[in-house]
């Protein structure tokens, strides 16, 4: 699993535009008392107007603080949900032989998109700009083993968690120098820049060779240009049931679990109760645990 940092969809912002008043009374009167009261009538006709266009206007929605539409009100208008996701990290978001696009992500987006009622539209984002995508509005949410960290929370909303693994330091299969975390120091470590195993690296006084994935990183420690990597156990034991020749190893597991979720904007609470109550469905059924069976014959979907 990819824990990303881990880091765009076009802007969908609802502006609620204001109401404008109905036009002057141009009849003349003779009377100023009377042109009072018409005045007086007219401004009582256009605050009742004002009114009701502004009932019509919220009714059936719900407004988030700043007066905005909440994310599931829009997406159910819509009737499609926008996933950012990668597309070329296998297992979880790549594109199989008849080139279409699949993965336990994937498969998890489109089960959350069908508990939601609305039809799942995949927008296929690099990993160091997909953050981006979603502050931009490009897409609704990032399905893409996202791990949930401290800082990601400051600024956005995650869903329940749906996969859990651990941490692997993998290095060539002759290495008997890195046997833990602590033997880092110094080493080259071939990662995505913006993923929290970049992060994991540094902390451990690793220097960091930037890569555009998992892939690019096991080849740069197969070529010797990088002595380890790190990512998730799940990602390495798919990566060598496809190349099962490839000359590497885990030298030590993480003792924690790291856990991914849906990443959210801010500010959409009950989207993200909508999104948590499906992820909720799904495990519940036994669909969760299906799908991970499927793809790592073993569910990774409860701690």
């Amino acid at each position: 699993m990819k824990k990303k940092a881990a880091a765009g969809i076009l802007a969908i912002t609802l502006v609620l535009a204001g109401l404008t008043g109905c036009g002057n009374n141009e009849t003349a009167v003779d009377s100023q008392q009377a042109a009072e009261s018409v005045s007086a009538a007219e401004t009582g006709q256009t605050e009742g107007t004002e009114q009701v266009q502004e009932s019509e206007k919220t009714q059936g929605t719900e407004q988030t603080e700043d007066g905005e539409e909440d994310l599931l009100d829009k997406v159910k208008a819509a009737g499609v949900l926008k996933i950012g996701t990668e597309g070329t990290y296998a297992p979880y978001t790549f594109h199989d032989d008849s080139n279409e696009l699949t993965g336990f992500d994937v498969e998890v987006a489109e089960k959350i998109a069908e508990k939601l009622g609305v039809e799942a539209e995949f927008v296929e984002t690099k990993w160091d700009s997909i953050i981006a995508g979603l502050d931009a509005g490009r897409f609704d949410i990032i399905v893409n083993q996202v791990s949930i960290s401290e800082e990601r929370l400051e600024k956005y909303d995650f869903s329940v968690p749906y996969t859990y693994t651990h941490g692997a330091l993998i290095v060539k299969g002759n290495d008997e120098e890195i046997t833990g975390f602590d033997k880092i120091a110094g080493k080259k470590a071939a990662q995505s820049l913006t993923s929290n195993w970049a992060e994991l690296a540094e902390e451990n006084g690793a220097e960091i060779v930037s890569t555009d994935g998992f892939n690019q990183s096991v080849e740069l420690v197969l070529a010797g240009r990088a002595d380890l990597t790190l990512n998730d156990d799940l990602t390495y034991y798919d990566y060598v049931n496809q190349k099962p020749d490839a000359d590497l190893k885990i030298a030590a597991l993480s003792e924690e679990t790291s856990d991914s979720a849906v990443m959210i904007r801010k500010g959409n609470p009950k989207f993200v109760e909508a999104v948590n109550k499906a992820l909720e469905e799904l495990s519940a059924e036994g669909v969760l645990s299906e799908i991970s069976e499927r793809y790592f014959g073993a569910d990774v979907t409860k701690k």
